[in-house]
């Protein structure tokens, strides 16, 4: 988990109800929501890689059987993480991408940031340079309810604006491709928005919660 404070209502990753089996939640110390988003280099830089592997390696050690992040821009430390720990790791919704590029021309990306989820995050996520164009990328409104509630590491949040402003980032990729029809989530907190945003597009969804890795083992 980052190092946060804002509301996490049922659906957000950070919710210990939102997976429906037992959570271990581990917080890195220092992982703040703009610096992980904004700042790539502050992954590499300052240790946070190093503290975002010792948290996984203990939860390994206490029992966890799939280990996953509370930001889906730490796909760029998917490789390092699963390299710590010998059970499966999904860093970020955005390792969908590429089997759902498999069967479909075009696939979107709802981010809160569309300004810093560059070529690199995709790549990282297993996109091929050659699809990079295919992926079609929209943010929420930066200066919104949602983005600054949660960039801004707010204790508060107006639930009813942000979804508003995931529902609103949604049409308009929809506007700017009708032809659209699933949409990846990349950012953990959308999820508790994600029934508003079926109902405003008819889009379908894919989250973390939505990784096969992350399942109950039968």
């Amino acid at each position: 988990m980052l190092d946060t404070r804002f509301p996490r209502p049922l659906g957000d990753i950070g919710h210990p109800d939102s997976f429906g089996v037992a959570v271990r939640h581990a917080v890195v110390r220092g992982a703040w929501p703009s610096e992980v988003v904004i700042a790539v280099q502050a992954l590499r830089a300052g240790g946070l890689g190093e503290a975002f592997a010792r948290e996984a390696r203990e939860l390994e050690r206490q029992g966890a059987l799939a280990i996953t992040t509370s930001c889906g821009f730490l796909v760029l430390l998917q490789r390092e993480l699963q390299n710590a720990v010998g059970v499966p790791v999904v860093t970020s919704s955005l390792l969908q991408l590429p089997e759902l590029l498999a069967r479909e021309q075009q696939v979107g990306v709802l981010t809160i940031s569309a300004k810093h989820l560059g070529a690199e995050h995709l790549m990282a996520a297993g996109v091929a340079p050659a699809r990079l164009d295919d992926v079609i990328v929209q943010g929420v409104d930066p200066d919104g309810e949602f983005a600054s509630a949660i960039l801004g590491n707010r204790e508060t949040m107006d639930l009813g604006k942000a979804c508003g402003d995931v529902v609103g980032a949604a049409l308009a990729l929809k506007s700017c491709s009708p032809g659209l029809r699933t949409v990846v989530l990349e950012c953990t907190n959308m999820p508790p928005y994600a029934q508003a945003v079926r109902d405003a597009t008819g889009f379908e969804l894919r989250s973390l919660l939505d990784a096969p890795q992350l399942l109950p083992r039968a």
